[in-house]
């Protein structure tokens, strides 16, 4: 008679905690730059400081977190190099990924993209909406391209892009280019023109940046 399998763990507390910081960096309740108060922030979490120190090197290796030698640990800030070299990497996999998707998605997947365009259109004035709405259409076509290692690459990197206090969709009128520039990728793919699918998703990362300078 086969031994019953062992109960699953429930997810480790450090774990936990690093959810709540990533929480607390996205939503600027800890700005970037600013100082960790680890002894704060466990009396606020009720927790030792064992498991927010675990938490903090997984933030760490994400790169939303920096820890200084002495001095503890800080929200990391992104420079204007930080920016450039997120947005070049991100341009690079994304577009090779535009251009995998143009040429064998599947009907399904199309309709899965279309779907979430269709979304993007109807959220154009709700910000945090189509922010959200937007790294679901990036992180499907990532997903449909097939390749898992671009995939984690992008995962973080899109972390790190929300530390950039100037983030491009922030500009007055960028979400309405943004929304253009995800109608001419939608044509391209719909077109089954991989050329055409990896130089939209450039140009939508190139005025991205222009955006977030």
């Amino acid at each position: 008679m086969p031994l019953a399998a062992a109960p699953l763990a429930p997810r480790a507390l450090y774990q936990q905690v690093a959810e709540r910081l990533r929480e607390q960096i996205f939503n600027r309740q800890l700005e970037p730059g600013s100082w960790i108060d680890e002894m704060k922030l466990c009396a606020e979490y009720g927790i030792s400081r064992t498991p927010l120190r675990e938490a903090l090197k997984v933030l760490s290796v994400e790169g939303l977190v920096t820890i200084k030698v002495r001095r503890g640990a800080y929200v990391t800030e992104m420079s204007k190099q930080d920016v450039s070299q997120v947005y070049h990497l991100l341009s690079l996999l994304e577009s090779d990924a535009a251009a995998q998707v143009a040429a064998s998605a599947l009907p399904a997947q199309r309709a899965r993209l279309n779907a979430l365009h269709a979304q993007l259109e109807r959220e154009v004035h709700q910000r945090d909406a189509f922010f959200a709405t937007n790294e679901a259409f990036h992180m499907a076509l990532l997903e449909m391209a097939g390749n898992r290692w671009a995939q984690q690459v992008v995962t973080d990197l899109r972390k790190v892009m929300k530390l950039n206090r100037h983030h491009s969709l922030f500009k007055e009128g960028r979400v309405a280019s943004s929304l253009q520039e995800h109608r001419d990728l939608m044509q391209a793919i719909q077109a089954q023109d991989p050329e055409l699918a990896r130089q939209c998703m450039r140009s939508h990362f190139e005025n991205g940046l222009e955006a977030a300078a």
